[in-house]
C-alpha cells in the first residue's frame, strides 16, 4: 500500500511537472473545456427532445458563437474608445489629485508628498504617451515574426474546432473516464465527481452569470449617472467581484474619484454609492441565493490565494482555472473530514469501519 502511495505521489509531480512545461498551450484547451461544458447540459436537453447528437450540439455550437460575436461587437469598441478617453485625461487627473488631494493630505499627516507626487506624475506623464501606440507596436513586432502570428493565429483557430468535437463526444468520454476506474473505488469517485460537477456548475455557470449582471447594473447606473468611462469600470467592477468584495470596493474607489473629478459635488458621490448598493442588494437578496446558494463554499481568503497562487503556477490560466480546481479540492478536502471524523484515528473508541479502507 505504501508502494502504490509513492508511484501516486511521483506520478502526480510529473503530471504537474508537465503541465507547467506546457502552458503557453493550454489556454485553448481549457477555454474550449469550459465552453464545452457550459454547453454540454443544453445539448442533452434537444438530444432528449428527439434530436440527434451532432445536430443538438450544432445547434449549441452556433448559439455559444452568436453569443460570444455578439457581445465582442458590442462592447468591444464602447470599452476601446472609454479606454482611449482615460488614457487623454489621465495627465488632468494627475493634475488635480496634485493640486487638490497632495496638499489636503499633507495638511492632516503633515508629510511632505509633493517632491514625491512631482517625480511619480513626471514620469507617468513621460510615459504614458507612449503606451497609447502599445498595441500598434506589439501587433508591429507580432506581425515581423510569422512563427508567433500563426501561433497566435492557431491558438484562437484551435477554440472552435475542440469546443465542437468536445462537446460531440462529452458524454462518452465521461463514460469511459467512468468504466476506467477501478471497481473498489468507482462507488466514492462517483459520489466524489458528482458533488465536484454540482460545484463547478454553481461556479462557471452561476457566478459568472452573477458577475455579467452585476457589471451590467454597475455600468447602466454609472451611465445613467453621467459618469465618465460608465461602461469600462462598471465591467471591470463586474469582472472583479470574482474575489469576493474586491469588485465593489474597487468599483466604488474608482467611480467615486472619477465622478469627483467630473463635477466636485457630493449628490455624485451619493449616486456613486447608490448604484453599487443596488448591486449589492439585487446580489445578496436575488443573484446569489437562486445562481450560487452555498454550494461553492470557498472561504474569501481562500479564493485570493487561489488567485494568486493560480497565476503565480500557470500565468493567466492558472488565474482562470484557480477557482475551478479549488472548488474541487474543497470537496475532496470535506470527503476526507467527513472519513476522519468517522475513524478511529479521531475517536480512539471507534471500530474501523469497512469504508475505511477505500
Amino acid at each position: 500500500m505504501r508502494r502504490q502511495g509513492w508511484i501516486a505521489a511521483i506520478l502526480a509531480a510529473l503530471g504537474l511537472w508537465f503541465f507547467i512545461s506546457i502552458e503557453p498551450v493550454l489556454m485553448p484547451f481549457f477555454v474550449s473545456m469550459v465552453l464545452a461544458y457550459l454547453g454540454d447540459p443544453l445539448a442533452d436537453r434537444l438530444e432528449e427532445k428527439g434530436l440527434s447528437r451532432r445536430l443538438s450540439v450544432s445547434l449549441v455550437f452556433l448559439l455559444l458563437t452568436l453569443v460570444i460575436v455578439t457581445s465582442l461587437v458590442l462592447v468591444i469598441p464602447v470599452l476601446g474608445r472609454q479606454l482611449g478617453q482615460l488614457i487623454e485625461s489621465l495627465p488632468a487627473i494627475l493634475g488635480w489629485v496634485q493640486s487638490t488631494v497632495v496638499p489636503r493630505v499633507q495638511s492632516m499627516t503633515g508629510m511632505d508628498l509633493s517632491t514625491d507626487f512631482d517625480q511619480m506624475r513626471q514620469t507617468l506623464v513621460d510615459n504614458w504617451k507612449e503606451t497609447g501606440t502599445f498595441a500598434a507596436t506589439l501587433l508591429t513586432k507580432v506581425s515581423k515574426s510569422g512563427l508567433a502570428l500563426v501561433a497566435m493565429v492557431g491558438n484562437l483557430a484551435l477554440i472552435p474546432v475542440v469546443t465542437f468535437y468536445l462537446l460531440l463526444d462529452w458524454d462518452v468520454l465521461v463514460a469511459k473516464v467512468r468504466g476506467s476506474l477501478p471497481r473498489r473505488w468507482e462507488p466514492t469517485a462517483v459520489r466524489l465527481a458528482g458533488e465536484c460537477d454540482e460545484v463547478l456548475s454553481a461556479f462557471l455557470r452561476g457566478q459568472l452569470i452573477v458577475m455579467l449582471c452585476l457589471g451590467i447594473i454597475y455600468a447602466i447606473g454609472l451611465t445613467l449617472l453621467g459618469v465618465k468611462f460608465g461602461l469600462l469600470i462598471g465591467l471591470l467592477s463586474g469582472l472583479a467581484s470574482i474575489v469576493p468584495y474586491l469588485g465593489v470596493i474597487v468599483g466604488i474607489s474608482v467611480a467615486g474619484l472619477v465622478a469627483f473629478f467630473q463635477s466636485g459635488e457630493i449628490w455624485m458621490l451619493l449616486g456613486v454609492a447608490v448604484v453599487f448598493g443596488f448591486g449589492q442588494f439585487i446580489e445578496s437578496i436575488v443573484l446569489q441565493p437562486k445562481l450560487l446558494g452555498d454550494k461553492i463554499g470557498l472561504h474569501p481568503v481562500a479564493v485570493i490565494f487561489a488567485v494568486l497562487a493560480g497565476g503565480q503556477l500557470f500565468g493567466f490560466t492558472g488565474v482562470l482555472v484557480a477557482l475551478p480546481v479549488a472548488a474541487m479540492v474543497m470537496v475532496v478536502l470535506r470527503y476526507l473530514h467527513e472519513r476522519y471524523k468517522n475513524s478511529s484515528l479521531y475517536d480512539a473508541d471507534r471500530q474501523p469501519s469497512n469504508e475505511e479502507s477505500p
